[in-house]
């Protein structure tokens, strides 16, 4: 159950914008290299979080059980599980403009 949670929250952050990374092959496989970018480090507590990046711009309501919530900032999301970050995705509005 908690891995579906994981899954269909990481989906919905990809479906709120296209990543900016990467990808490339290596034998036969798709890698992704991870973004250059600042964001919160997996472990990191919500309260660490908000005192280095601010307050967030919008914050999702908590589903689940262990408790999973979103966060999302101007460039990234950032997944918590109870107070935790677990994941930190990077969203297409740091995309640099297309020219």
């Amino acid at each position: 159950m908690q891995t579906r949670i994981l899954v269909a929250l990481l989906f919905g952050c990809a479906l709120g914008g296209t990543a900016v990374a990467e990808t490339i092959v290596v034998n036969d496989q798709v890698q992704v290299l991870p973004a250059q970018m600042d964001v919160p480090k997996r472990g990191s507590t919500m309260s660490q979080v908000e005192k280095h990046f601010g307050a967030p711009v919008n914050r999702h309501p908590t589903v689940g059980a262990p408790p999973i919530t979103r966060w999302d900032y101007n460039g990234f999301s950032v997944v918590f599980e109870k107070d935790r970050v677990i994941d930190s995705v990077v969203t297409a509005d740091s995309a640099p403009a297309a020219s």
